[in-house]
């Protein structure tokens, strides 16, 4: 139960039996319903707005006059004497009371015909468990006998508690008044100051309650006429002087007051000077002592109380409206109206409901209605006096409603729930009350500019969630406190979102359908509130986060869940509204948590790839890419990106985040572009084809030089010896490392494809993968660096082969090769150096690659035997006859390749030979034709230009049987006068350099 009912227990109580009633009701002295000695002081009523009266004027005080003034009201208005009829005899007429016929009828009339209530249907309140019949026939009479059905006023005697003696003292002196003043109102009577003049000591049963009696009367003059007097009292006013005097006197020694007393006709002269004062000196019909305010609301108050069951304090009589027929007469004295009564029934409604510990509905159902009343009231007059009460009235009401309003989740619950639509509307009423018809400040304004209800509705769902949102702040740090020993703890935010969450809900189930009778976007507020409650929490917190933790992730999961939920819930709430919600949502910044996730996990991606790149640079400085020292014939750096990059994928696939197929692109960014620097830093600064191809010798005749072969022969001794050295891995780029960095690459590119295949099978197993993320491999593939691998192995490939060809095996072809006689240095020393090559390359390469390897290492070959042929230098020279020594050894040259069937295929070897193929013919060729070619193909290429003079062609080392650089180097070649002839004539080129 909210704490704002603690007080229940000690609010509701019910009256003692109903025997226990009737005694107290048939004492001899006073026993006034509101005496501080009776059992209503169980109630726990509020502070009455009607402000306070005087501390000499006790409850007791009050109600006994009240009860006078009801009495004394319900006179016929023929002024005839007020007959009473005692309890324990017939309401028929007897010789003892022959004036019965002419007394009030309501109050004579029995109760055994009073139909069920007509204001209790109107009200809608429940029947009480015992009627007034059944309370007053159960009270032992004066004389200890059962009492027969009793009248209205008897019934009134006993709900106020009024004794019998009380009863019967103030009817025999309400005759003796109306036999002094016969034909007179009793409005125009002041009723204390005629019952002092009727009473003496003797009357009362010893001299205190006599005291006690006088003093009360004297006491109420004072309220009515000096304390809260009708019309304003000017202090100079001699009778008001004079009439406190008396009773300052009085309360210290009694006075005498009879009839004829000079004291007694002192006081009479104050009080009626007093009492029938006008603004304008006209004389009053009535006598204005009751009717000041607050008194006179005050006295009034006590008297509808008296409509409760005296046995059932949240229930009131089946007889009311007999018993407000007789309350309503007191009206002429107090001074009240239809309007005053309305707000002042209200009041005692409401105040009752509060008083009996807020469990009787219909009670607060009852004041709802009647406020109803009040409003249409309100609108019609514009009393100052009425305004006041108004005002003072409703504030009491509205502040009590908005002490459980203004945090409703800790006031009410499963038990109480029902009475919150009543107390909702018991707040909004008086506040439109308040608002529109008393404050001049709205008049002021249009009042389409204030919507009072939903203002307030807004104002009570803001305030109550975000005093039960600190109170969940409270609980989850408290759970995060009782849980920080057990392993894995919840942090306190993402306990906060779920109680948030669940908090929605219940807002939306419960309380949303209540408040949407007076604001129809009550849900869309309610989760709005909540929202910037729970992202002012979220944005201290993200601020703070510096690294991608379990925690950080499972708080801004949380949030990110929770601020879908409350999304959904305005956006339901306000499917009808005429901008679709978008006010409320704008109210709701967006917490960005997959935001802050998404940066965090790119934050933890640069970092563990930026370690990635560290460790790169620092493992490749130390790599020594030797096969001897590498299982596998690959680089053990490779190994270890290739692990550093499947335990990172592990370790993002492990991260609780709801986006790892988002997220995932960025990841793969990474490791694909630090793969590719891998391979890049590995293949940095060992060449390529062109770092081997030697440069093109100048184009000049040849000649034969049968000494320059002897000191080449030497030279090519020395150069074998510094091929060994390099194959055998003295230097960290020869060809076996070279090699090494091909394995290395080719496992990488293998691996990358493994990889991606394990990506597929992370990605469905991850939470968060949605069948559309398997659609299109974006984003799950390496693509950079496969391509890199292909590049690098093409790179390495032919370095290789053309370092083989052009730099290992240059002493055996460039320096040996036809050099002198073609007969006597043909290509079989090269052909032998060449397969110890392929030999050491095919035990190194992995197989994936070693075709490719051995197809460049033949293209490279035929390159070389090509470049001997056509560029071979000055120390070369061939006759139409070593055509045939040429075309045999280029088929030996293929025969290495082909081996039998077991090397390279057919096709690939005719493929890589087509160039030389094409060219060899022109060296069977002889030399005019050759000549007679190359000026049909020169002019062809250059037109009629070169008919007078044939230009020199540059060198494009693409060589083709028909294109005229070609031709003529087989010419410059040619040891042939004829060759040598036109080549001097036509360009000047001399036999040799």
């Amino acid at each position: 139960m909210a704490s704002l009912f603690r007080d229940r227990t000690l609010g509701y109580s019910r009256r003692e039996s109903t025997g226990a009633a009737a005694t107290a009701a048939v004492s001899t002295t006073s026993s006034c319903r509101y005496s501080t000695s009776s059992s209503s002081a169980a109630l726990s009523p509020l502070p009455s707005p009607f402000s306070d009266l005087t501390p000499s004027l006790s409850a007791s005080d009050l109600c006994e006059t009240a009860y006078e003034i009801f009495v004394a009201s319900c006179r016929t208005s023929t002024g005839k004497a007020l007959t009473y009829i005692p309890a324990d005899r017939s309401p028929s007429p007897s010789p003892s009371n022959s004036n019965s016929s002419s007394s009030s009828p309501s109050m004579q009339r029995s109760l055994t015909s009073t139909a069920a209530s007509k204001m209790k249907k109107a009200l809608g309140l429940r029947s009480s468990s015992s009627s007034g019949i059944k309370r007053a026939e159960g009270s032992p009479g004066s004389g200890g006998k059962p009492k027969k059905p009793v009248t209205v006023g008897e019934l009134m005697r006993v709900q106020m508690k009024v004794s019998e003696s009380v009863d019967s003292r103030i009817r025999r002196a309400l005759l003796r008044i109306a036999a002094g003043q016969v034909g007179r109102r009793i409005e125009s009577t002041v009723l204390p100051l005629e019952l002092l003049q009727q009473f003496k000591a003797a009357d009362f049963t010893d001299q205190r309650e006599y005291d006690a009696w006088q003093k009360r009367n004297l006491k109420m003059l004072e309220a009515g006429l000096l304390l809260h007097p009708h019309m304003p009292l000017d202090k100079s006013n001699t009778a008001a002087q004079r009439l406190r005097q008396i009773i300052q006197a009085a309360l210290d020694r009694p006075i005498e007051t009879g009839r004829n007393n000079e004291s007694m006709q002192v006081l009479r002269t104050a009080v009626m000077t007093l009492a029938n004062r006008s603004s304008d000196g006209s004389l009053f019909e009535s006598c204005h002592w009751a009717d000041g305010f607050p008194l006179n609301l005050r006295l009034y108050e006590i008297l509808l109380e008296a409509c409760f069951d005296v046995n059932d304090e949240a229930s009131i009589i089946e007889e009311v409206d007999e018993l407000m027929d007789l309350i309503k007469k007191t009206w002429g004295i107090l001074g009240l109206n239809q309007m005053l009564h309305n707000i002042c029934f209200s009041w005692v409604l409401f105040n009752r409901y509060v008083a009996t510990g807020q469990v009787e509905n219909d009670l607060l159902d009852a004041a709802d209605s009647q406020l109803a009343e009040v409003a249409k009231d309100a609108k019609t007059t514009k009393d100052s006096a009425y305004a006041k009460i108004l005002n003072s009235t409703l504030t009491a009401m509205l502040g009590w409603a908005e002490k459980r309003l203004l945090a409703y989740h800790d006031t009410f619950d499963a038990g109480n729930i029902e009475s919150m639509p009543t107390i909702v509307s018991i707040g909004v009423s008086a506040a439109k009350i308040l608002v529109e018809d008393i404050s001049n400040e709205y008049r002021r304004r249009r009042k389409s500019e204030v919507d009072v209800a939903r203002s307030r509705i807004d104002t009570y769902i803001r305030s109550s969630l975000r005093t039960a949102f600190a109170q969940l702040m409270e609980k989850a740090d408290s759970s995060r406190r009782a849980s920080r020993h057990q392993p894995n703890p919840l942090p306190v935010l993402a306990i906060l979102a779920k109680d948030v969450g669940e908090l929605a809900s219940k807002e939306n189930e419960i309380f949303s359908p209540i408040l949407k009778r007076w604001h129809p976007f009550a849900a869309g507020v309610a989760v709005a509130t909540l929202h910037v409650c729970y992202g002012n929490e979220l944005k201290q917190f993200v601020s703070g986060i510096t690294e991608l933790t379990p925690d950080a992730v499972q708080v801004l999961r949380a949030a990110d869940k929770l601020e879908k939920d409350l999304v959904q819930i305005a956006v339901e709430d306000s499917v009808d509204s005429d901008d679709g919600g978008k006010a409320i949502i704008r109210e709701m910044p967006p917490f960005e948590a997959e935001g802050a996730i998404g940066n965090m996990v790119k934050d933890w991606i640069k970092t563990r790839i930026d370690r990635l790149k560290e460790w790169v640079d620092r493992n490749l400085q130390q790599e020594v890419w030797n096969p001897q020292a590498n299982e596998g014939g690959f680089a053990p750096s490779a190994v270890e990106v290739l692990r550093i990059i499947d335990e990172t994928l592990d370790a993002f696939f492990q991260l609780p985040i709801p986006m790892h197929p988002a997220l995932l692109p960025d990841l793969m960014s990474g490791l694909d572009r630090y793969l590719q620097y891998y391979v890049s830093k590995a293949k940095s600064g060992c060449g390529s084809r062109n770092t081997y191809v030697p440069t093109m010798p100048a184009l000049t005749r040849c000649t034969t030089a049968t000494k320059l072969w002897k000191k080449k022969d030497k030279m090519l001794n020395t150069k074998r010896n510094s091929q060994v050295a390099t194959m055998n891995g003295d230097n960290s780029s020869g060809v076996l490392q070279l090699c090494v960095r091909i394995n290395t690459f080719h496992r990488i590119r293998t691996e990358v494809e493994v990889l991606e295949k394990r990506i597929i099978t992370l990605l469905r197993n991850s939470e968060s993968a949605h069948v559309e993320d398997f659609s299109n491999g974006l984003g799950k593939k390496f693509e950079i660096s496969p391509a890199a691998c292909i590049e690098g192995i093409q790179q390495l490939s032919e370095a290789v082969a053309y370092r083989i060809i052009f730099h290992d095996l240059s002493p055996v072809l460039w320096d040996g090769l036809y050099i002198g006689e073609p007969a006597s240095s043909r290509i079989e020393p090269f052909l032998q150096e060449l397969e110890k090559n392929l030999t050491i390359i095919s035990n190194t390469v992995n197989e994936r690659v070693r075709t490719r390897m051995v197809a460049d290492i033949m293209r490279a070959s035929f390159d070389g035997f090509l470049l001997v042929l056509l560029a071979g230098g000055p120390s070369r020279a061939f006759t139409q006859q070593d055509s045939q020594i040429i075309e045999d050894d280029f088929k030996s040259l293929k025969d290495v390749f082909w081996a039998n069937g077991d090397g390279l295929p057919v096709d690939v070897i005719n493929k890589y030979s087509t160039t030389v193929r094409d060219v060899l013919p022109l060296f069977r060729a002889d030399a005019e034709s050759l000549i007679e070619r190359f000026r049909r193909s020169t002019l062809e290429t250059y037109g009629s230009s070169a008919k007078s003079r044939l230009p020199l062609p540059p060198t494009s080392g693409q060589w083709n049987p028909t294109e005229p650089n070609t031709l003529l180097r087989v010419l410059c070649y040619r040891n042939d006068e004829a060759a040598s002839k036109f080549l001097k004539k036509t360009y000047n080129l001399p036999k040799k350099l």
